[in-house]
């Protein structure tokens, strides 16, 4: 029943779930994936990792001693469970991994995660292996587990590894590696250009700004999919705007259903102009998404992943490097 629950709870795919639904204390009677309806309609799912072990007070009291734990090692690879997965759409899935519930992951805003898998053996015998990055959307504070949000591809080495995955298999996981150093109030208003699974590191930032009352900056995000149904992440987008008058959303497609109310083809320097702040110094732009996407906003990353030089349509309305970050 509880698995069941979490996927019919990944229409909303929640960034952020309460992780105090049963007052911190484990019970016996409780399954690993046990949720509390009204938390889940606050925001989040709640769940609580039950670990038996006589010494969990001796090690909260060690915790409160020397800091928050943290899971993640930046020179390490390290194995993580996978707990469950919900298919979100056609061809996107939710991955949560579990870990000790006394620990954070370990990750700032913005940054990301290194995944490694096997892919066989070369010419002397040694483990070849297909790494990928990938953005949690799971709230950052968040102790004992984190979530992926995958689009698994045809062709797509580590997505296929991770669709191919069942509970209580493991991946391995480097980091954090930093992307974007967010602090509040940074920019009093930040832009954002997010395309298909590109909506990750920006839900990131857009909840460090939302859960932080001292963080007064404006947000507008555009969000670009191919139809109505790929739109990952709506319904909690869609709660999270109509909760915070600092955050718009508008959504387009390439190819809309009958019913469908948002704007229609790929983002244009109009949509831009009306959607997004215009160039200044108190503005920044955040762009991800496919590479056509890429290219056609704000031009790709250098071959050295560094920023690269900006071009497309961002270069054609005046904003400048500085003013555009690409993730």
């Amino acid at each position: 029943m509880a698995t069941t629950f979490f996927r019919r709870l990944a229409k909303a795919t929640p960034a952020s779930f309460n992780n105090n639904a049963f007052g911190g204390q484990p019970k016996s009677g409780f399954s690993l994936f046990r949720f509390s309806a009204i938390a889940a309609v606050a925001g989040g799912i709640s769940t609580y990792c039950y670990v038996s072990d006589s010494n969990l007070v001796h090690l909260d009291q060690i915790n409160e001693q020397t800091g928050p734990k943290v899971a993640l090692k930046p020179d390490k690879w390290l194995e993580f469970k996978l707990q469950d997965t919900a298919r979100v759409s056609h061809n996107t899935q939710l991955f949560r991994f579990s870990f000790d519930p006394t620990a954070k992951l370990g990750l700032d805003v913005a940054s990301c995660i290194l995944t490694r898998a096997p892919l066989g053996q070369d010419a002397e015998g040694k483990t070849k292996y297909v790494i990928r990055p990938y953005t949690p959307i799971s709230d950052p504070d968040a102790k004992g587990y984190f979530d992926l949000l995958i689009k698994v591809y045809p062709e797509g080495k580590m997505s296929q590894h991770f669709a191919s995955l069942k509970p209580g298999d493991v991946v391995e996981v480097k980091g954090p590696i930093e992307k974007l150093r967010y602090s509040p109030n940074m920019k009093k208003h930040i832009g954002m250009i997010a395309g298909g699974t590109g909506i990750t590191p920006m839900l990131q930032v857009i909840e460090a700004i939302l859960k932080n009352p001292d963080d007064n900056t404006q947000v507008s995000l555009l969000y670009a999919n191919v139809s109505p149904d790929d739109i990952l992440l709506k319904q909690k987008l869609d709660v999270l705007a109509a909760s915070h008058p600092n955050l718009k959303v508008f959504y387009t497609v390439d190819n809309p259903s009958k019913n469908w109310k948002g704007g229609v083809g790929y983002i244009s320097k109009d949509i831009v102009t009306k959607g997004l702040p215009g160039p200044g110094e108190d503005t920044l732009i955040l762009v991800c998404g496919p590479p056509g996407m890429m290219e056609h906003i704000s031009g790709g990353k250098a071959k050295d992943y560094s920023q690269g030089e900006l071009s497309g349509i961002l270069k054609e309305l005046g904003y400048t490097e500085q003013m555009v970050y690409k993730f």
